[in-house]
């Protein structure tokens, strides 16, 4: 007979928000954790990602002349997306084919990944910077799509464009985190403090860097790394546990060979059973 998996039961276990935050968090259930989700996750993808696929869709139908790319989160989040979608490379067929406009480098710099070139840059990498380098241009009946930063919608922009004659459509593909989850981020911290919780598990560098960015903006610095110290910590894999220490964090387990959610779990299990 197989050994039963060690229980968690009686355990508060804290997960930040990822792609496959309702798997991890359905396993430690399934052992009787009580999880804490914490949002600490500075920028995320949009939750209408139905709009997203929409213009994805229009993109590669060829409904775009032009496309401007404001940021470079952005063109990697649209990249996710179409992978996601199991449209990349219709995706990339279909940004090869269109006038790319970018505010700045980080775009050009994306673009370079896919082996592809920005075929004009903003005069400066602002949005009037973009305005500058199209005042001139003939935009009349041209299809422009604008790749916005978060859900500014850059009405300057738009309208700029609209008023030369162009037909205008954006895409948001992704947010910055509310005030509110700010608050939970804080939150997170005193508990942690406070010994309320038994393990904080990391599944990501931007994790991290989210919760010592709060701590830091709040005056928690201290507190976080008391609260850190009295807290059983995770890391998915190595590459997390040595962001982790090289961050002054110390790492007590990670899973063996395969780094993976249900490994993760077992790992954290054994740990927990043995203390």
């Amino acid at each position: 007979m197989s050994e039963p998996e060690a229980t968690l039961r009686h355990k508060t276990i804290a997960i930040p928000e990822s792609r496959q935050q309702d798997v991890l968090a359905n396993l430690l259930v399934r052992r009787g954790a009580t999880v804490l989700r914490c949002p600490l996750i500075a920028i995320k993808d949009t939750p209408a990602a139905d709009t997203v696929q929409q213009w994805l869709a229009a993109m590669i139908a060829g409904e775009f002349d032009d496309f401007i790319i404001l940021t470079g989160e952005g063109m990697r989040r649209l990249e996710g997306f179409a992978e996601r979608f199991g449209c990349q490379q219709e995706w990339h067929t279909a940004l090869a084919a269109v006038r790319k406009i970018v505010r700045g480098p980080k775009p050009v710099r994306e673009l370079r990944k896919l082996q592809l070139h920005a075929d004009l840059a903003g005069a400066a990498p602002t949005t009037d910077g973009i305005i500058e380098s199209l005042q001139d241009a003939d935009l009349a009946g041209r299809r422009i799509a604008v790749q916005l930063y978060g859900s500014n919608p850059n009405e300057k922009l738009i309208n700029f464009l609209r008023d030369k004659g162009a037909e205008v459509t954006t895409v948001a593909p992704y947010i910055y985190a509310t005030e509110s989850e700010q608050q939970q981020v804080v939150a997170l911290i005193h508990q942690l403090a406070e010994g309320a919780i038994d393990a904080l598990l990391f599944t990501s560098q931007p994790q991290y860097k989210r919760l010592e960015s709060v701590a830091k903006k709040e005056g928690l610095e201290l507190l976080l790394t008391a609260g850190l110290e009295v807290t059983i910590v995770g890391a998915i894999g190595p590459v997390m546990a040595d962001y982790l220490k090289t961050a002054g964090v110390r790492v007590d387990f990670m899973p063996e060979g395969s780094f993976f959610m249900k490994p993760f779990v077992t790992a954290l299990g054994v740990l927990l059973a043995d203390n």
